[in-house]
C-alpha cells in the first residue's frame, strides 16, 4: 500500500507544481490532491524541497531516456547530437511542469526554481559530454574540451531554437543540424 501512496503523492505534487508553480504549492494542496493526510506526505518526504527534487530527478531521467531513444547508430554523430538536443528541448518546451517553472523563474525569480532549472541544464550538458567523450574515443570527432563543447552545443542550440525565432523566421531542423556541423563538430 505504501508505494502506491507515495506514487499518488508524487503525482499530486507534480500536478500542483505544474499548475501553481513551486512557490505557490503547499503541502496542504498536495495532500488534498493526493487524497491523503498531510502527515502521510511527511512519512515519505521531509519537506517540499525533497518532494520537488524527487520529481525533477525523475523528469531529468525521462528527458535523457527520450534523448537516448532518438539516437540511431546508422546516423552520423552530428545528426544524432542534433536529434538528441532537439528532443531534449522539445520535451522541455512541451512538458507542463518545465513550462511553469521557466515562467516562475522569469516572473518571480524563485531561487529554488532557478537552482533546479540550473541542475536540469547541468544534467543535459553532462549527457552531451558523455556522448562527445564516446565520439572522440571512436574517432568520430576531433579531440576537444568536451565540457566546454557540451556547454556551447547546448547554449547554441537554445539560441538557434528559441532566441533566433524572436526576430527571424524559425529555422528548420535540417538548417539547425547544418549550422551545428559547421560551427562545432567538423572533423
Amino acid at each position: 500500500m505504501a508505494p502506491d501512496r507515495r506514487r499518488m503523492i508524487v503525482e499530486a505534487a507534480t500536478k500542483s507544481f505544474s499548475l501553481f508553480g513551486y512557490k505557490a504549492t503547499t503541502m496542504d494542496q498536495v495532500a488534498k490532491l493526493a487524497n491523503v493526510g498531510k502527515g502521510t506526505i511527511y512519512t515519505f518526504f521531509k519537506n517540499k524541497e525533497e518532494l520537488f527534487e524527487e520529481i525533477m530527478s525523475t523528469l531529468v531521467k525521462e528527458m535523457i531516456a527520450e534523448a537516448n531513444g532518438v539516437i540511431q547508430e546508422n546516423l552520423p554523430f552530428t545528426e544524432n547530437v542534433h536529434l538528441a538536443l532537439y528532443h531534449l528541448l522539445e520535451f522541455r518546451s512541451q512538458h507542463q511542469l518545465m513550462i511553469k517553472l521557466a515562467q516562475e523563474e522569469s516572473e518571480m525569480g524563485t531561487i529554488a526554481v532557478s537552482e533546479m532549472l540550473q541542475h536540469v541544464e547541468e544534467e543535459i550538458i553532462a549527457f552531451l559530454k558523455k556522448k562527445l567523450d564516446t565520439a572522440i574515443e571512436k574517432g568520430l570527432i576531433p579531440t576537444a574540451n568536451t565540457e566546454i563543447t557540451s556547454y556551447l552545443l547546448f547554449k547554441m542550440y537554445i539560441a538557434l531554437v528559441y532566441d533566433w525565432e524572436k526576430n527571424h523566421e524559425p529555422l528548420s531542423s535540417e538548417e539547425i543540424a547544418e549550422i551545428m556541423k559547421v560551427f562545432l563538430l567538423q572533423k
